[in-house]
Order: structure tokens, then C-alpha cells, then sequence
């Protein structure tokens, strides 16, 4: 074993260090003589200033500290409230502050994070720019351990405080069976929503469902959330402004009931028998709906409801519960 660890580490070729031997690549002489050719050095904004020397005579008494501190001075003593405090994004995008993980992305590597933290909610910025606002988990110590540790007394936050009673949003993702978790409990968001990151603004009647980046409305749905419950969400934050509608048409599908009959939308619509059983396409807009038939026949029909698009699949053909006689079978009666 002795002999051929020697012969593995001064004589064996190895491919990785440019077919050299270890004992010769990592030797002490060739690693000095490469801190030799490149010397450690500080960059020069990292390199100190000599300190002047004190002046002769009494010591002079230290400068008060101000009683408040403004976002962006040096820090001063703890005395209660928001504080602010900056962090970089990692090479991983996930940073931790005591204890917990806030994740943005590794498209974010190498930026700074401005984080506006209170004992109820924490608000990430960068470049001024809101991203990302979590309930807070931090404690007044962790606070006051964070303020000593670099941070400052925050001004205002990046989004107003929310009101009782005013609409609050959160952020979730959807499940493949197109359900969300709000509390603890699952609630329909849409089939078609599933796999995708959505908000969801939580008013006092209605789940609003829209595209974060874009704030396009996706789906509407019955609130089954008070106020009180909807503040204590994960990830609860006071709501921006109301989503707004796709100008686009929303594209379903349905199929054909025996007598030829379709709804949409809340609304029926008679395409007649000849389309019995058959799954159609509708192109639901603000005033109409437009029904491909196959081929060039179309057929649009004035909407007569303002319910919103809660399927976009068509529907499973019925299933009977008992088989009926096919004509000819006997039937037998006991």
C-alpha cells in the first residue's frame, strides 16, 4: 500500500492538474513561489487610513449621541420600532436573517437587499423597488440585535399599513389540481392554474387571482376568509392596487348537452341538436361569446351575465347510474 500511494502521489500522471504529479503541483516550494508571482493585496477601498495622532493636552469630552438616526447614517443606539439594514444576495439566492430564509433567486446574485423589518411584517427592496414583503418573525431583541449589528431606524415603509378592514394580499403557489392553502384549509383557484405562482387579493367578499408580474386578473372566487383571518395568512401584506382584467378573450371549452345546449359563463346558449354531445370552443369577451362550431361557422352571441369564466375544460359526458335495455332484449319482471 506504502509503495503505491508513492508512486499515485510522485510518479502517476494525473489529467486534472495538467498530467503533473500531486507531490509536484501542491509541493511547498511551488505554492510560495505562486504567492510570490501574485501577492495578496486590499482593494483600495478596503485600505485603511492612518489614524491621526490624538492632540496634546486633556482628553475632550465624547459628542452626544443624536436622539434619532436617519436611514443611511451610522448607526446609533437601539430606541424601539422599525429598523433598515442592507444584505447581498448570495451566489445560491437564498439569504438568512436569525433564522430565517428569504429566497430571490439566483438571477440576483451579487445584488443588495434593503430589508424594512418590523415585529409584523419585513419588506425586501432593491434599487427602491419593492419585491418581496413576508409577516415578520423577528422579536423587539432581534430587532435591537440587528440594529446593533449595522442597522439603522427606518423611515417609512415601502407599502402603507394596512387598514382593518382594507384588502390584503398574499402570494401561493397552485397545486396541480388546481387548489391553494389560505390558513391551513385548501380552496379552488383553477385547473388551469396549476404549477404556477399567483397572488391572490383577499377582499371582503371575493378571492381576486392574478399574475404577480403583470397583475392581470386570472380567476375570481367567493372569499371564505374574514379580515382577521385573512392578517394572520402567511406572507400577509397590505394589497396594491386592484388587478385588472386580460383585455384578451378567455378561450373555453364545452360540451353539448343532448338538446344541444351549452353554458357559459352562467349564461345558456343554444346551439342546437345537430351539435349534440359535441365539445365546442367559446371565446368568452366582455360583451360576447364567440362559438367555433368547426370549419368557418362561427356563431357570436351578446353576453346577458357578468359572472366570470370559472372553467375552461369541457365537461365529462354523463355517466348513467343503470344500464338501460338495448331495443330487442327481453325484459323480464319478477
Amino acid at each position: 500500500m506504502d509503495e503505491w500511494v508513492e508512486d499515485y502521489n510522485t510518479r502517476r500522471p494525473h489529467q486534472a492538474i495538467g498530467l503533473g504529479a500531486p507531490a509536484v503541483r501542491f509541493s511547498t516550494s511551488r505554492v510560495r513561489a505562486e504567492h510570490e508571482l501574485l501577492p495578496l493585496r486590499l482593494p483600495s477601498v478596503l485600505v485603511l487610513a492612518p489614524v491621526p495622532a490624538a492632540p496634546a493636552g486633556p482628553p475632550q469630552p465624547a459628542p452626544e449621541t443624536p436622539a434619532a438616526a436617519t436611514p443611511g447614517t451610522a448607526p446609533g443606539p437601539y430606541r424601539g420600532g422599525p429598523v433598515e439594514f442592507d444584505r447581498v444576495v448570495p451566489p445560491s439566492g437564498n439569504m438568512e436573517v436569525l433564522g430565517k430564509q428569504f429566497w430571490l433567486g439566483a438571477a440576483r446574485s451579487g445584488l443588495t437587499v434593503r430589508f424594512w423589518a418590523s415585529t409584523e411584517i419585513i419588506h425586501l427592496t432593491i434599487a427602491g423597488a419593492r419585491v418581496k414583503s413576508v409577516r415578520s418573525h423577528l422579536s423587539t431583541a432581534d430587532l435591537a440585535r440587528l440594529a446593533a449589528s449595522g442597522g439603522t431606524p427606518a423611515g417609512p415603509p415601502p407599502i402603507p399599513a394596512g387598514q382593518p378592514g382594507a384588502a390584503i394580499e398574499v402570494d401561493r403557489a397552485v397545486s396541480k389540481d388546481g387548489h391553494v392553502s389560505l390558513g391551513g384549509r385548501y380552496y379552488l383557484a383553477a385547473e388551469i392554474l396549476g404549477g404556477t405562482l399567483v397572488s391572490i387579493r383577499i377582499e371582503a367578499d371575493t378571492l381576486m387571482f392574478f399574475d404577480p408580474a403583470t397583475r392581470v386578473l386570472l380567476r375570481t372566487r367567493p372569499s371564505p376568509l374574514t379580515w382577521d383571518q385573512a392578517r394572520l395568512l402567511r406572507g400577509a401584506r397590505p394589497a396594491g392596487p386592484p388587478p385588472r382584467p386580460s383585455a384578451e378573450p378567455v378561450t373555453v371549452q364545452r360540451r353539448a348537452s343532448d338538446t344541444g345546449i351549452i353554458m357559459v359563463a352562467g349564461q345558456k346558449i343554444a346551439l342546437g341538436r345537430i351539435h349534440a354531445g359535441h365539445v365546442v370552443t367559446a371565446h368568452v369577451a366582455a360583451e360576447t361569446v364567440t362559438v367555433d362550431l368547426g370549419g368557418e361557422d362561427t356563431r357570436t352571441i351578446r353576453r346577458t351575465t357578468t359572472q366570470p369564466v370559472r372553467s375552461v375544460k369541457a365537461h365529462r359526458p354523463h355517466q348513467r347510474s343503470t344500464a338501460s335495455p338495448a331495443p330487442g332484449d327481453a325484459i323480464i319482471s319478477t
